[in-house]
Order: C-alpha cells, then sequence, then structure tokens
C-alpha cells in the first residue's frame, strides 16, 4: 500500500493551505485540507486540480490500512500517535462535503447522520419475509411494510434494485442448539456471509445457554463460539425475547439499507475525484547511505552530511 502523503498545495491563492494523497483505487485520490491533522476539531477538505509533478512535501508516513466504509474512509498510519482518523463525504445545504476527522473530533462534528427516534434510520422499510417462516413478526408497533415471498438466505430481509441487502435469520433457542447439535449452523452461516450484511437474531438472554438440560451448556457455548470466530461478518446476537428480537432486526435492517445507500453514494463521489497518479519512490535517509558507504568501504564521517561523491555511487548501485 502506498504512503500517506501531506504536502503544501502549491496555489497561493487557495483557503486550504495543504494537499493530501489517500492511497485509494490503483491511482490514490487528492484533496485540499485546511490543516495536517484534527487535533481539536474537524477539518475540512475540498477536492484538489491534482497532485502537483513537484510537491513540497511535509509528512510522508506508511499506511497499515486505508479503507471506504460506506459514507467514510477509515485511515490506519504506522506511527504511534495520530494514526487513526477518517475522512467523511457528505452532503450538507445541497453541496458535496469533505471532512476529516478523528474520534476525539467526531463527538463535535458528525455530518449527515440522524439519530432514529422512530422510523429505523429515518426511512419506512419494506421487509420482505421467507415464505417459509411460521409465525412471523408482523412490525405492527415499527413503521415497516411487509411482503411475503422466498428469501435465499435468512427470514428477514430488505432490498434495494432486487438484490438481497441484509438478512437476518431468526432464531428460538431451542432452534440455535439445534441446528448447531446437528451440524447446520455452519452451512446457515455461511449462506448468510454471502450476503453484503446479514445477522442471526436470538429471542432469548444468552444466560439461557448455560441453563441447558437435555444438552451439555459447554457444547452449545463452544460452539457458538467458534462459529462467531468461523464466521465473524455475521453476529449471533441474543435479544432476551421475542419484542425485542423483532425491534433489533428493524433497526438492523433499517441501518444495513441506510449504509448502503451512503455507500453508493460515497463510491459515486470517490469516482469524481482527481487521481493523483504515481507516487514517487522514498527518498534514501543520509543514515542508510552512510551505512551503506561504510560496508562499501567508503570513508565516512560519523556526523554531518555526506559528499556528493557518496550520494552518486549509493544511486549508480541501485
Amino acid at each position: 500500500m502506498d504512503d500517506f502523503v501531506i504536502a503544501l498545495n502549491p496555489d497561493p491563492a487557495s483557503t486550504l493551505p495543504y494537499l493530501v494523497r489517500l492511497p485509494l483505487g490503483s491511482s490514490g485520490v487528492v484533496l485540499k485540507v485546511r490543516d495536517v491533522w484534527p487535533r481539536t476539531a474537524k477539518v475540512y477538505c475540498h477536492r484538489a486540480e491534482g497532485w502537483p509533478d513537484q510537491p513540497e512535501v511535509i509528512q510522508r508516513v506508511a499506511v497499515r490500512s486505508c479503507v471506504r466504509r460506506g459514507a467514510a474512509v477509515d485511515l490506519v498510519l504506522d506511527r504511534g500517535r495520530e494514526n487513526r482518523s477518517q475522512f467523511v463525504f457528505t452532503v450538507a445545504r445541497g453541496r458535496e462535503m469533505i471532512f476529516w476527522q478523528t474520534a476525539r473530533t467526531a463527538k463535535q462534528a458528525r455530518p449527515n447522520l440522524r439519530l432514529p427516534a422512530g422510523r429505523a434510520s429515518g426511512q419506512q422499510l419494506q421487509i420482505v419475509v421467507d415464505s417459509h417462516e411460521r409465525y412471523p413478526w408482523r412490525f405492527t408497533r415499527q413503521q415497516a411494510t411487509t411482503t411475503r415471498r422466498s428469501v435465499p438466505a435468512g427470514d428477514y430481509a430488505v432490498e434495494l434494485d432486487g438484490e438481497i441487502v441484509a438478512s437476518v435469520e431468526r432464531k428460538t433457542l431451542a432452534d440455535l442448539v439445534a441446528v448447531l447439535t446437528s451440524g447446520k449452523l455452519r452451512y446457515l452461516l455461511a449462506a448468510l456471509a454471502a450476503l453484503p450484511r446479514a445477522a442471526v437474531a436470538v429471542e432469548d438472554r444468552y444466560g439461557s445457554v448455560l441453563k441447558l438440560e437435555r444438552v451439555r451448556p459447554l457444547i452449545v457455548a463452544e460452539g457458538l463460539a467458534e462459529a462467531q470466530v468461523r464466521f465473524p461478518e455475521v453476529p449471533i446476537v441474543f435479544c432476551d425475547s421475542r419484542s425485542l428480537a423483532e425491534e433489533w432486526t428493524y433497526r438492523f435492517l433499517g441501518a444495513a439499507l441506510a449504509h448502503h445507500h451512503q455507500e453508493q453514494g460515497a463510491r459515486e463521489f470517490e469516482l469524481t475525484l482527481p487521481a493523483a497518479g504515481e507516487l514517487a519512490d522514498r527518498q534514501p535517509t543520509t543514515a542508510q547511505v552512510r551505512t551503506w558507504a561504510r560496508t562499501a568501504g567508503f570513508p565516512v564521517p560519523v556526523r554531518g552530511r555526506l559528499k556528493p561523491e557518496i550520494w552518486e555511487a549509493y544511486l549508480t548501485q541501485l
């Protein structure tokens, strides 16, 4: 993965004095930013014209991870401090905006975020209920409508353009124990894991697992732990009761659908940003050249600058 690079903005008339290069895609993405790090407040960003041919680099840091998740890009740098941040792509006041924030500054600036009060993520849901589901949830207390037809994986799902965005498998504790002890749970989770978002909602509390009588509680507890390690993308959630499992499923499906919309918008937004192009190789440090020169038999001082012929010899042997 390419490095994360901060350089001076060569445009003196710009109110955003820095450029950042994010290692997204094959050629990277370049943005204009107001500051070099969101320490006390979010940093406003804007699309740039492009990456300079000879940038005046301020910082260049190796990247551990740079992943776009929905409307945000999570960035983790390879350094001890100030290593985790997030670029949020959003729409405010009818125009595209980008904010650079950390966990500390996110509480002060949360663009395009609506906390669900009544509707799930602020939307009316159309939930598809599997036609094989007996005594299904009706979501009468939630702002949702249901339709019955076959669902390839799970019991309750939401769709977009005919494709399943998220699905939830409903289980009583007895059903969960039955599929676990018969070996069917792995196949069930594998089918759910093939979907963009999926989960299993259990109409009971986890403490009930430890009170089982006809099956050793240890077998079920170990089986559930192994299943979650094997399929971490499909959480198994204990919801205490039928009504709470129904409510949790409603919120999960709403959040998954909203996230899918945000991810589509962020992907389209990202494609409109200018590509940064190839990143030049890192320049060798004086310490690296000094070490090589000693190994090669060149007389070099312990400290200070190196002679031009030493640098020339080093670059020639590359």
